[in-house]
């Protein structure tokens, strides 16, 4: 199976989003902005769980349920809005929207026309490189295909490890364009973080493990 984009490198510098660069006007959809971050906020405490595997199988389901929910609005809003980007949605809306794609294995086709049209936007400037470098990868190893920024971890004999990544040797330079810090570093905090109690937020850190279902 091919990547979910015909990609062979990341946006180029002057495509990315320049966060934190301007003053951003409130957004076009304050309505939807709080839908999208509520449903975020509710499924967060689950998500920061499964990374630790603190889940039972009875709560696995029900947040597989809200997961699978929480797509179905998305996949309302992708066909509606395009992708909902800083302009309609804030910074916050749109870091939401990205993790609730990010948590949408269960509907692959959102997960993927969410990542293209993700991708997209940050050409425009409208969202960020580093949550698109994620949501990419989560949808490569949902496909079957080797990630290509490394964000992504399965919880191993000894903690986080790094799933399959399409040459390696060229991973750090990958990351540092999509402004990534290097790989090892990364693992570093991700370790850190999945010891910390209480968890700490997760949309500033490579992504969590790759579960299943979160």
């Amino acid at each position: 199976m091919t990547a979910v984009l015909d990609l062979g490198r990341p946006p180029a510098p002057t495509e990315r989003h320049p966060e934190g660069s301007a003053v951003i006007p409130p957004p076009q959809r304050p309505d939807m902005q709080r839908e999208l971050m509520v449903r975020a906020a509710k499924a967060r405490s689950t998500w920061a769980r499964l990374a630790r595997m603190q889940l039972s199988d009875q709560e696995i389901g029900r947040g597989r349920h809200v997961d699978h929910a929480n797509a179905g609005v998305l996949r309302r809003i992708l066909a509606e809005h395009d992708w909902p980007g800083v302009p309609l949605v804030g910074h916050d809306g749109s870091t939401a929207a990205f993790l609730i794609a990010l948590h949408a294995d269960t509907q692959p086709d959102v997960q993927g026309s969410a990542a293209r049209l993700m991708y997209a936007a940050v050409q425009r400037g409208n969202a960020s490189l580093r949550q698109w470098a994620r949501l990419h990868d989560r949808c490569l190893l949902n496909a079957g295909v080797p990630q290509l920024f490394g964000t992504q971890y399965r919880l191993g004999p000894g903690g986080p490890e790094r799933q399959p990544v399409r040459d390696p040797d060229a991973l750090d330079a990958r990351r540092a364009d999509a402004g990534l810090p290097p790989a090892d570093e990364a693992l570093h905090v991700l370790r850190l973080r999945l010891a910390a109690d209480p968890p700490a937020p997760v949309e500033e850190h490579d992504g969590p493990p790759l579960l299943g279902s979160g």
